[in-house]
């Protein structure tokens, strides 16, 4: 694990993608006179995005399946976290994968959801990408650049405008999802796209080159994240099936430091890329334990909520002033959000 390069993101304000949340399924297959903090669903519903990070590996190693021997674990994969917000609408899910700004424009529209781990800082991971033709971040001037709409992507892209006095009149931007932009930049459609592993690469690898990065983004102030929010109905009936995922969650951050070849090779048939090119995607994003997670910086601890509070509602007051969203809660909102007692 990169420590230092994890450390220098320490304190930084930052932000990311879109998130809704539901009502809970599945019935315990414990007695009825049993504790509810002992109970365990007869079906977890995790949705999750190829991405390389620890729920993937997890998924990829089984390590849910192994710990919850008695519930039925059932993966759903999505194309990015608006489609995540969908299922979690309808109740199709129950733990899910979004970026920061996704959840903390859920959380000012009022929406029963909750965030409980860090799935990954991005980094290096995602990227703005260009024509080799484009010279510098000016040169998008009057180009068609992709990003998905809601995604962590399309906050550090306008991020980026806003930091270099680009207006987004001056350009087009586009909605599409990772693997429609690949096939859009093979067509010539576009002009660039701010796109994340494993198709980051494919755009770069084709006539493409990487102008800017998350890891560049945060920096200059502009923190992402993905998080893990769980349905709060299914977080207050099961917070022990909730609390053994968070284990199943770390196991494999400590999988990853410790045997990082060993978690590239497991990956990488998940992401659809070699193993090399599933462990330089890994190393490009920042893991962390859910020690890690508990210290100020950000989730913190019961009674003491850590600073990615701040992180979130700063979010959603960047959201505000893009008029996605009408107005941002007070930060005593997103505090009460965090289930850190999860950690």
């Amino acid at each position: 694990m990169r420590l230092q390069r994890r450390d220098i993101l320490f304190g930084l304000v930052g932000f990311t993608g879109s998130l809704i949340i539901s009502s809970c399924t599945g019935e315990p297959n414990s007695s009825n006179n049993e504790s509810s903090e002992t109970r365990m669903p007869q079906t977890i519903r995790i949705g999750y995005q190829v991405s390389a990070n620890a729920e993937l590996l997890a998924k990829a190693l089984g390590l849910a399946e192994k710990a919850f021997s008695d519930s039925q674990v059932e993966y759903i994969s999505f194309s990015s976290g608006r489609d995540v917000n969908t299922a979690m609408a309808s109740g199709g899910i129950d733990l899910g994968l979004i970026g920061s700004v996704g959840v903390a424009v859920g959380i000012a529209q009022k929406l029963p959801y909750q965030p409980y781990f860090i799935h990954s800082v991005i980094g290096e991971a995602e990227a703005l990408v260009v024509k080799n033709n484009i010279p510098n971040i000016a040169g998008i001037r009057g180009k068609k650049i992709a990003v998905p709409f809601g995604s962590t992507s399309h906050f550090t892209f306008l991020s980026l405008l806003k930091l270099e006095n680009i207006p987004e009149k001056d350009l087009t931007i586009l909605d599409l999802q990772p693997q429609d932009m690949v096939a859009a930049w093979a067509r010539g459609d576009i002009d660039g796209g701010y796109i994340w592993y494993p198709n980051l690469p494919k755009l770069a690898e084709d006539g493409g080159k990487i102008l800017v990065t998350s890891a560049d983004m945060a920096k200059r102030g502009v923190v992402t994240a993905d998080l893990g929010v769980v349905r709060q109905e299914f977080a207050n009936k099961y917070p022990d099936a909730v609390k053994k995922y968070v284990a199943v969650l770390n196991e494999a951050v400590e999988f990853y430091r410790n045997s990082p070849e060993a978690a590239g090779k497991a990956i990488s048939k998940e992401l659809g890329i070699s193993p090399e090119a599933s462990l330089e995607g890994m190393n490009k994003l920042i893991w962390l334990t859910s020690d890690e997670q508990a210290e100020a910086q950000y989730l913190g601890k019961p009674g003491n909520v850590g600073n990615f509070a701040k992180v979130l509602q700063e979010s959603a007051q960047f959201m505000v002033k893009q008029k996605n969203i009408t107005s941002a809660p007070e930060l005593k909102v997103y505090q009460s959000a965090i289930r850190n007692e999860f950690l």
